[in-house]
C-alpha cells in the first residue's frame, strides 16, 4: 500500500442519531475504494464496521470503528462512530483526530433528538460538518421535511449541494447543483450515469445553484466582488468559497444518499476530497504548553493515542493520528506520561478488523500499532529529543452509577481487574473501589452502557456480575455552637491514663471572622484567646478549623496534635451515620493533665469523645451530594420530565426553548438519580438526553433525615 503524505489525506467522523445509516455508509466507500470486493450488511453481520459479536447481537454500532479507502488517489481515514449518547465517548475519541464530521439524516426522521446532541459535541469540540440526507430510498423519505429540520434546528447554514429527483423506494436519481449535472444509478453498485438537468427540473436547480453560489461568495471578499461583476461563480470559485465557508463552521454543505444502494457515496468522496480541510488545512493540534503542531514531516516525530483495545491472540492494540513526523517500523519514541520508551514493532493501515501491514505512516495519517508496554488512551507517543505531550481528550462527565457484586464471592478479585481492563478500552467507564461506602462502583454514561460491559464480560470471561444500588457518600456538619469538655481517666495499675479536654464547635463558612467569644449555654460569655490556628482542606471535601486557645500551660502544647488526630479520627467516621463530617471550627480552649499519667493517646481519646459530644448538641445535620443536571427533551415530553423531577426532590432553576427542543437545569440529590437515564428514556420513547455534574453538599430535608438516621440505628444493631 502506497505511503501518504498530509496534503494526500482527509479524516473524516461518521456523526447522527442512531439508525441514520452510518456503518452502511462506511461500507459503501470502503468498496469505492476497492479496500473491499463486496459490501456486507448489517443484517448479515458481515461489515467493516459493528464487527464485534455484541455489536452482532444488537444490530447497532457500540464501539467506534476505524477504516479507510484510497478515491482519486487520496486517502480517507473513516471514523465510524455509535448514534446512541450512552456511547459518546468514542465521539469524543474519534474528533480528536478527525478534521471534520459527515452528519448523517435519517430522510424519514429529519433532526432527531440524537442529532441535537450530536451538533452540540460537533460545535463543542469545534468541528466543520458535511449533511448528508440518508436512506432517501425508504417509504416515507422526504428530502424537504428533513431540509426543513435541519434549517429550524441546526446553528450553521445548510446549503443545498444535491435534491433527489425521485425520493421513495423508487430513488435512483439525484441533481447535484454545483456540477449542475443529472446522476441517475444502474444498480445498486454505484454504477451512474451522468446526464443533462431535465427541463421540468432546471427551473429549481437554477434557484439552489443561485443559493450555493451565494453562500460561497459571501465568506470571501474576492468570491463576493467576482460574483457582482459575473453574476455567477464557476464551479472551482464555489469550491473556494465552501472550503472557507465550511472551515470556520459557518455552513453545512447538503447531500443525497443511498449507503444501502450505494447512491451519491462517490460525489460525496468527491466534495471531501476537493472541500473538506484535511490535516494541512485544519486548525493544529496544540500542545500541553500551548504550542501548535503542525502536520510537517520533516518535523520530530508525535503521535497521539485516541483509542486502545484488547484483542483475544493479539494483545493490545493502539490506534493513533501521526501529528507531524513520520513514523517507521523499528522507530523508538518516548511517552512523557510514563517516561518510557516505546518501540514501534509493526504499523498498520485499518480497515475494521482487518488491518494492513504498511512500513511508514506520515503526519496526517491514521493507523495503529500492537504491544506498547504501557500507553493508553489520550497518551502521546514523541521523539525522545523533543519531549511534547498533546492537549488530552476531554470526556464527558457520567452520568449513572451502580455497585457491582459478583454473583461467585471467588470472582471478586478477576472481576475487578475485568473491570479495570474495560477501562483502558473505554475512558468513559469510570471504576473505583470506595473505601468509604465499602463498595466497587462503576459509572458510565447511561444504564445500556453498563449493560453492555456487563454482556461482554459474560460472554468473555464467563463471570457473572449485577449491579446494586450504590450507597450514598452523605457528610454530616453542624447548624451551631456547642460546648463540651470530657475527662479521659484510667488507672489499673502501673502507669495511669489522663487527659481533659475542653472545647467549642461551631459551623464553618467561608470569610467567617476569627474567634473571640462565644455565648454557650450553662457557661455564660466564654472568651478565648488564639495561640495558634490550622486549617485543612479535608480529602472528602469541606475544611476543619483547629483552634489552640489554652492559656496558662493548662495542656502542654505537645499533646496538641494527639488532640487533632482524635478529632479528625471522629470526623472520618462521624457521630451520626458514620459518614465523613466537614465545614467544623473546633476551638480547645481549657483542659487539665497529670505531670505523670498524661499521654498522647490519654487527650486523643478525652478530643474524640468531647467532640463526639459538643457535635451531638451542635444541632447535627446530614449532607448530601446535589447534581446541576440538564436535560434535553422534545417540547411534547416536558410536562412528564417535570412531574418526574418533582417527585425526585428536585429545584428547578430554569427552562427555555432551543430550537424545537426545550432544555431543563435543575439540582437533583444524587440520591434521587439512580437508573434515571431508564426512566427519562421511558418517559420520553427515547428521545430526551440529560448530562450532570456534582454542583454541592446541602442538608437534607428533616424527613430524610430522620430515616436515614432509623436506618442508620438498625444497621448499627444489627
Amino acid at each position: 500500500m502506497k505511503n501518504y503524505s498530509a496534503k494526500e489525506i482527509k479524516n473524516i467522523v461518521l456523526i447522527g442519531a442512531p439508525g441514520t445509516g452510518k456503518t452502511t455508509l462506511a461500507e459503501a466507500m470502503a468498496f469505492e475504494g476497492k479496500v473491499i470486493d463486496r459490501r456486507g450488511s448489517i443484517e448479515t453481520n458481515n461489515t467493516l464496521s459493528d464487527n464485534t459479536a455484541i455489536e452482532h447481537e444488537y444490530k447497532r454500532s457500540i464501539y467506534s470503528t476505524i477504516l479507510f479507502t484510497e478515491f482519486m488517489e487520496r486517502k480517507l481515514n473513516i471514523i465510524d462512530c455509535p448514534g446512541s449518547d450512552d456511547f459518546c465517548g468514542s465521539l469524543f475519541s474519534a474528533f480528536k483526530v478527525g478534521d471534520v464530521g459527515v452528519f448523517l439524516f435519517n430522510a424519514q426522521n429529519g433532526w432527531e433528538v440524537g442529532s441535537e446532541i450530536q451538533a452540540r459535541y460537533a460545535r463543542a469540540l469545534q468541528k466543520p460538518v458535511i449533511g448528508v440526507i440518508n436512506q432517501l430510498d425508504a417509504e416515507k423519505a422526504s428530502f424537504e421535511a428533513t431540509l426543513d429540520s435541519i434549517r429550524a434546528a441546526s446553528r450553521v447554514k445548510p446549503v443545498v449541494v444535491q435534491y433527489p429527483v425521485n425520493q421513495g423506494p423508487g430513488f435512483d436519481a439525484f441533481i447535484d447543483v454545483l456540477l449542475m449535472k443529472m446522476y441517475r444509478f444502474k444498480n445498486h453498485d454505484g454504477l451512474r450515469e451522468e446526464l443533462e438537468i431535465p427541463a421540468g427540473e432546471m427551473e429549481r436547480a437554477r434557484a439552489l445553484n443561485k443559493e450555493l453560489v451565494e453562500a460561497a461568495a459571501e465568506h470571501d471578499e474576492a468570491l463576493m466582488e467576482l460574483y457582482f461583476e459575473k453574476g455567477t461563480l464557476t464551479q472551482d470559485d464555489i469550491r473556494a468559497g465552501l472550503k472557507i465557508g465550511l472551515a470556520q463552521r459557518d455552513v453545512m454543505p447538503v447531500f443525497c444518499a443511498s449507503g444501502k444502494r450505494d447512491i451519491g457515496t462517490k460525489r460525496l468522496m468527491e466534495f471531501i476530497i476537493n472541500v473538506a480541510p484535511g490535516p494541512l488545512k485544519a486548525p493544529a493540534f496544540l500542545s500541553t504548553e500551548g504550542e501548535e503542531l503542525a502536520a510537517d514531516a520533516e518535523q520530530p516525530a508525535v503521535a497521539f493515542v485516541f483509542k486502545s483495545q484488547i484483542e483475544p491472540h493479539i494483545g493490545e492494540i493502539s490506534y493513533l493520528r501521526v501529528i507531524r513526523g513520520r513514523l517507521a517500523e523499528g522507530t523508538e519514541l518516548l511517552n512523557p506520561r510514563t517516561g518510557n520508551r516505546e518501540k514501534i514493532s509493526q504499523l498498520f493501515a485499518v480497515a475494521g478488523k482487518n488491518r494492513i501491514k504498511v512500513t511508514e505512516l506520515s503526519a496526517g495519517d491514521i493507523g495503529c500499532t500492537v504491544k506498547l508496554k504501557g500507553t493508553r488512551t489520550n497518551d502521546t507517543l514523541c521523539a525522545p529529543a523533543a519531549p511534547v505531550e498533546v492537549e488530552p481528550i476531554l470526556f464527558p462527565e457520567p452520568r449513572y452509577r451502580a455497585a457491582v457484586k459478583a454473583k461467585a464471592q471467588a470472582d471478586e478479585e478477576k472481576l475487578g481487574k475485568l473491570l479495570n481492563d474495560a477501562r483502558y478500552e473505554d475512558p468513559t467507564i469510570l471504576v473505583d473501589y470506595s473505601k468509604e461506602l465499602k463498595q466497587t462502583i462503576v459509572q458510565g454514561q447511561g444504564e445500556h452502557h453498563l449493560n453492555i460491559l456487563r454482556s461482554r464480560i459474560l460472554a468473555d470471561a464467563k463471570i457473572d456480575f449485577e449491579y446494586i444500588a450504590p450507597k450514598i457518600p452523605y457528610r454530616e456538619t453542624i447548624t451551631r455552637v456547642a460546648q463540651a469538655d470530657y475527662r479521659h481517666k484510667k488507672q489499673s495499675g502501673g502507669a495511669g491514663q489522663f487527659g481533659e479536654v475542653h472545647l467549642v464547635i461551631e459551623p464553618y463558612t467561608e470569610g467567617m471572622p476569627e474567634p473571640k467569644s462565644y455565648r454557650v449555654p450553662g457557661k455564660g460569655e466564654l472568651t478565648v484567646n488564639v495561640k495558634t490556628k490550622e486549617e485543612y482542606d479535608l480529602p472528602w471535601g469541606g475544611k476543619l478549623q483547629f483552634y489552640s486557645a489554652v492559656v496558662g500551660g493548662a495542656i502542654d502544647a505537645r499533646f496538641m496534635p494527639a488532640i487533632l488526630k482524635g478529632i479528625m479520627e471522629k470526623m472520618d467516621e462521624g457521630p451520626l451515620t458514620g459518614s465523613y463530617a466537614r465545614d467544623i471550627r473546633v476551638v480547645v480552649y481549657d483542659g487539665k493533665m497529670h505531670p505523670v499519667d498524661s499521654n498522647e493517646i490519654s487527650f486523643k481519646l478525652a478530643a474524640r469523645n468531647a467532640f463526639k459530644e459538643a457535635f451531638r448538641n451542635a444541632g447535627p445535620k446530614i449532607m448530601e451530594p446535589v447534581y446541576s443536571v440538564e436535560i434535553l427533551t422534545p417540547s411534547e415530553y416536558m410536562g412528564a420530565v417535570m412531574s418526574d423531577l418533582q417527585n425526585r426532590r428536585a429545584m428547578i432553576e430554569g427552562m427555555e426553548s432551543d430550537k424545537g427542543l426545550d432544555r431543563l437545569n435543575a439540582r437533583v440529590p444524587l440520591a434521587e438519580l439512580y437508573r434515571y437515564s431508564t426512566t427519562l428514556s421511558s418517559l420520553s420513547s427515547g428521545a430526551a438526553t440529560y448530562s450532570m455534574r456534582f454542583a454541592s453538599y446541602e442538608q437534607v430535608p428533616a424527613d430524610v433525615q430522620e430515616r436515614l438516621l432509623k436506618a442508620y440505628v438498625d444497621t448499627d444493631a444489627e
